[in-house]
């Protein structure tokens, strides 16, 4: 699965544990984009890859706010 991921962090990330994660295509180098086996992964990993990827996206304000009421409940 692909998700929203800093380039400048990528060899770190796909060097911390490459039997997971994984460089992009070659055309998809331009992008803020990684790649994880999902196999690698459990359930609480993915909620995290998924969540981090939104807020990546998202305008900031829109992420803390997020986050903010997440940790009131």
């Amino acid at each position: 699965m692909g998700f929203a991921f800093p380039k400048d962090w990528r060899a770190v990330l796909v060097g911390s544990d490459p039997e997971k994660f994984l460089m992009p295509e070659p055309s998809d180098l331009r992008y803020n984009w990684a790649v994880v086996r999902l196999a690698a992964i459990d359930h609480e990993e993915m909620r995290e890859l998924v969540l981090d990827a939104w807020a990546f996206v998202v305008p900031k304000r829109v992420a803390d706010e997020h986050f903010q009421q997440a940790q009131r409940k």
